[in-house]
């Protein structure tokens, strides 16, 4: 059995889908924080939240991209323990990971 072409129509129902499915994954994590009591223990796992993400997205790069990429990372925390500047931080790292790749890393 073949599908039929969806011709021209194909990329804007794809965008639509995407568009619908990402609506549907914000409104039910709205949805669940609605009926779920937000205990001392829940409000350290939300906190918690955005550090994980963060370690999820960038240690799969670290691996990929190797000795640069954890070095740019690590003067990028530095900048941002020192300075507290999310700006002075990215261009930190940019800089870093330039540099390392500049000199064959």
């Amino acid at each position: 059995m073949t599908l039929p072409d969806p011709g021209t129509w194909g990329p804007m129902l794809a965008i639509a889908a995407m568009a619908v499915a990402t609506y549907l994954c914000r409104i039910s994590g709205v949805a669940l924080m609605s009926v779920i009591p937000l205990t001392p223990h829940v409000r350290r796992g939300l906190a918690a939240l955005p550090g994980s993400i963060v370690v999820a997205t960038v240690l799969p790069l670290i691996e990929r991209l190797g000795v640069a990429a954890a070095i740019a990372l690590l003067v990028a925390i530095g900048s941002m323990i020192l300075r507290r500047s999310e700006l002075l931080a990215l261009l930190t790292g940019m800089a870093a990971i330039s540099a390392m790749r500049a000199l064959g890393f």
